[in-house]
């Protein structure tokens, strides 16, 4: 089995569903995968894929896993006691091959009992296809391109507080590929070196988990909140009253940096310890950032700014120059950490497109990564935001 541990995924999944526990227990959902890559023929190994899931689906939270997530300051004792009785359920995943060769999954049911399947099935899927199209996958190549990165950044006295973290779970080359790049970044990189977001790796090897929120979680609060146009502004309020102050960075992009600003008033400025970026240009997104903490009369240099699109560590070490001693910078690299070995990787995703029965989208700041189902619900959503169509005046 690919996945062996349930705690094989993204921290913010947990983070997320004990929001999903407390606050919306009976949401139901329904998330769908797409492929960016053009032509990728993944439906030959879909029967391969559904083998995988089904693995996936008997395994439960050992109790060593249990004690690491109860050790956790902002998870709750209840939430752990639910994870106890926790098991992925298959039937609420579809795999079918494409007449294209191509695959469709399909993710349906209660978001409490099926939160967790994005991030294993994503990898699930890279596995898959890299074993059978790289059986003799090239390591040294891999651990060459590594050692060049940590070069760029280990033992450089004017880099000495830039920190990297590994968000490269869901699109990694293989389990065993990110298990040997965590261990090389952490003895490579010294301080440098902040930890992972995947929660299994964290505990094997001693390592800080980290991860708020995701698209999904705003997202729900779409079909979940009061008012559509409130429903951003609802989810951080969620979410406050939940960690309590914990856990305190916000993702800036699912209706794009104009209507995040627009929302993220100096409650929240003050409230939230920061903001990720993850579309869009992140120069711009860094200074209007840093402008809008001192139009509300916060200090930038107490507040972090994330910053995880599509990086790679000569542009995190850019941004990090750009903005060192303005604030305080985060950088999470994911596909470039961990499947890098001179292939080209999958660009997969699995996103929310529906929350009880309504659909839901993200409208970002890269319109490629915008996801539904639904073309008039895109549409009302650009007029309650206030968002431009792309190539109108304004537009992103």
């Amino acid at each position: 089995m690919l996945i062996t541990s349930l705690l094989d995924t993204d921290l913010y999944k947990f983070t997320m569903m004990q929001v999903v526990l407390h606050q919306f227990p009976a949401a139901q959902v329904e998330y769908r995968y797409k492929c960016r890559n053009p032509g990728v023929q993944l439906a030959p190994y879909a029967d391969e894929i559904r083998s995988e899931i089904a693995g996936l689906c008997t395994l439960r939270f050992r109790e060593d896993e249990l004690n690491y997530l109860r050790s956790l300051r902002f998870i709750k004792s209840d939430f752990v006691d639910f994870l106890d009785l926790f098991q992925m359920n298959a039937k609420y995943v579809t795999v079918e091959p494409k007449e294209n060769g191509e695959i469709e999954i399909i993710v349906k049911g209660p978001w409490l009992y099926t939160i967790l399947f994005e991030v294993p099935v994503l990898a699930i899927v890279n596995e898959v296809y890299f074993r059978n199209t790289q059986k003799s996958p090239d390591t040294i190549e891999g651990r060459r391109r590594l050692a060049a990165k940590i070069a760029l950044v280990a033992g450089k006295p004017d880099l000495a507080d830039m920190r990297i973290a590994d968000y490269g779970t869901r699109r990694r080359f293989s389990r065993d590929w990110q298990d040997e790049v965590l261990l090389s970044l952490k003895a490579d990189l010294g301080a440098n070196f902040a930890g992972t977001s995947n929660v299994y790796l964290a505990f094997k090897h001693a390592m800080v988990p980290l991860g708020t929120m995701a698209h999904e979680y705003l997202q729900a609060c779409q079909a979940l909140g009061p008012r559509l146009r409130d429903s951003q502004t609802y989810a951080f309020e969620k979410w406050a009253a939940e960690y309590r102050g914990d856990l305190g960075i916000a993702l800036a992009d699912v209706y794009g940096i104009n209507a995040f600003l627009n929302d993220f008033d100096m409650y929240f400025c003050k409230l939230f310890d920061g903001a990720r970026h993850d579309s869009g240009d992140p120069f711009q997104w860094g200074e209007r950032l840093i402008e809008h903490y001192k139009n509300n009369r916060v200090d930038p240099r107490t507040k972090i700014l994330v910053f995880s699109d599509s990086l790679n560590v000569p542009l995190a070490v850019q941004l990090y120059e750009r903005f060192r001693g303005r604030c305080i910078t985060a950088f999470g690299i994911g596909t470039n950490l961990t499947n890098d070995l001179g292939y080209t990787p999958l660009n997969i995703v699995m996103k929310m497109v529906r929350c009880n029965g309504q659909p839901v989208a993200k409208l970002s700041d890269s319109p490629a990564k915008n996801m539904c189902d639904d073309e008039r619900y895109l549409a009302y959503l650009r007029q309650v935001f206030s968002i431009p169509q792309p190539g109108e005046a304004g537009a992103a």
